[in-house]
């Protein structure tokens, strides 16, 4: 088997002399000389692997779950490895007699491509060690890849342009290295059933020691959660409305009680695990941090966020104002409101804040405002297709809920019955399928109250009477649910206040005398 040295001699390129004896002069000129390293690679492995598959094709099945032709240093070996994997998956057998069909006749400096394929066959190892060798391959790979990203950001750092700026270089270096991190995992494929009948067992167990019993997180409104179980780790939840129904303090509202009910435990290598409630992100890409704070202090210290921005408080008002932001200083909310940003630079920013603080629920404010890291010529289907299933593999690959706001389309307001339905989904039917949980805000309020008769008349009576039925509430309805029931579920609402709470229900108010 030819070494890496003689295997690049007879390719024609130059390297450097393994012979051991060496003057010591010749070795004083070498020391004086730059010296450059050669990026890690392992032919011998990369040799073993492809004649143990050329012996026995079987050895293919332990490695092509995370090992790619690009993953080989030697581009013959690439070559050789492609080959055989499509003659694999096509139900045929890779051997050296079938191999050199494909790779024609190349002279390698004495040797050609039928004899090297014969001399990995010959000098081949055992099957019992391909996923080994195959590894040891996959992993030098990554340490190139690992090699090129620095020198990208080296060159990119000494010759940006005046109007790039240092955060996009970093955000751009973030995505490279994970994108890096999710292809070097090879712990996919099957596993035990038991293994998750456990992780099942543990979800359960979890539940019934948390506060309402709740697999998931408690959104703080008790019949929403009695039908959603919770918000639960890795679904994508949309909240989508016409504007005005407000979704966004539905959100807000939900961010914040989780945000509230935080506690958490230590674990014993010393981080802390979320025992209640949770650490929450916010992506405002519509509203400013400080009005998303002015709506979240108008809820909590009940003054209407209208008062708070003129001024206009009366000083108990003021009293419940400060008070209400002293409790909420330590509360783990943290918000991001840079607009316009790309489904890379959320990803990129996500994974920062659950590396540096933690993150139990992420909420994004609104879909239709992120934009594709793809080309702008593509149509805005295909592109928040692509925000959507970049969502959804976040929230997998997180572990975390995330609840994501959607606008609806004008259709629903040409329908009667303005209660919206799933195929009001604005622009894509992407959001449909890769969303696990979709829930729609309405209020009749809203629409009834534009619809005032002429006051004195019978219509006006009749007008009141549906009014004051339907003030202060609102629905949520559920369109889809993967591991759930449908339906709706009703919730007080205060405009002024953009507080949504659980509702009063007669049979739970106490008996009157």
């Amino acid at each position: 088997m030819p070494t890496l040295e003689q295997f690049a001699d007879r390719l024609g390129r130059s390297t450097e002399a393994t012979a051991p004896a060496r003057t010591q002069a010749h070795n004083q000129d070498r020391a004086a000389e730059p010296r450059f390293r050669a990026p890690p690679h392992n032919v011998e492995a990369e040799q073993a692997l492809l004649g143990a598959i050329l012996v026995n094709n079987d050895a293919f099945d332990r490695v092509s779950d995370f090992l790619k032709a690009q993953h080989f240093s030697e581009e013959l070996h690439r070559r050789i490895f492609d080959v055989a994997s499509q003659l694999i998956r096509a139900g045929k057998i890779a051997t050296p007699i079938t191999l050199k069909t494909f790779l024609g006749e190349h002279d390698l400096g004495g040797m050609t491509i039928p004899q090297y394929l014969a001399r990995l066959a010959a000098e081949a190892t055992t099957i019992i060690n391909a996923e080994d060798y195959g590894r040891t391959i996959h992993d030098l790979a990554v340490r190139r890849d690992l090699i090129l990203i620095g020198e990208d950001i080296v060159n990119g750092a000494y010759d940006a342009p005046i109007s790039a700026r240092p955060r996009d270089q970093i955000e751009e270096a973030e995505r490279k290295l994970y994108s890096v991190a999710e292809t070097g995992r090879y712990d996919g494929g099957f596993q035990r059933f038991s293994d998750a009948l456990a992780i099942a067992v543990d979800m359960a167990a979890k539940a019934w020691e948390r506060d309402g019993r709740l697999s998931g997180i408690a959104t703080g409104l008790s019949d929403l959660d009695r039908m959603l179980g919770g918000l639960q780790a890795s679904d994508l939840v949309i909240i989508a409305g016409r504007p005005g129904m407000g979704k966004t303090a539905l959100a807000t509202n939900i961010a914040f009680n989780i945000a509230k009910a935080y506690e958490s435990r230590p674990r014993p290598d010393g981080s802390h695990e979320t025992v209640n409630g949770g650490i929450v992100g916010f992506f405002s890409l519509e509203m400013s941090a400080e009005q998303l704070a002015t709506r979240i202090i108008a809820e909590q210290a009940a003054v209407p966020s209208y008062k708070i921005r003129r001024g206009d408080i009366a000083e108990a008002e003021f009293h419940r104002v400060a008070e209400a932001a002293r409790d909420m200083q330590t509360i783990p909310f943290y918000i991001d409101q840079t607009g316009g940003i790309s489904i890379a630079q959320l990803t990129a920013r996500a994974r920062r804040l659950k590396r540096q603080r933690g993150l139990d629920l992420l909420v994004v404010d609104y879909l239709q405002l992120l934009s594709a890291s793809r080309s702008r010529s593509e149509n805005r289907v295909q592109e928040l297709t692509e925000i959507t299933t970049g969502l959804k593999a976040l929230s997998k690959e997180l572990n975390v809920p995330i609840v994501a706001l959607s606008q609806l389309s004008r259709q629903v307001e040409n329908r009667d019955d303005k209660r919206p339905q799933l195929s009001d989904l604005r622009e894509s039917g992407s959001i449909e399928q890769d969303a696990d949980v979709v829930m729609f805000v309405y209020r009749e309020e809203y629409y009834l109250k534009n619809k005032q008769p002429r006051e004195g008349s019978e219509e006006f009576l009749t007008w009141q009477a549906e009014m004051e039925h339907v003030h202060g509430r609102a629905e949520v309805i559920i369109g889809k649910q993967r591991h759930g029931p449908t339906g709706t579920v009703e919730l007080a609402f205060e405009a002024e206040m953009t507080r949504f709470s659980n509702l009063a229900r007669e049979e739970d108010l106490p008996a009157r005398l």
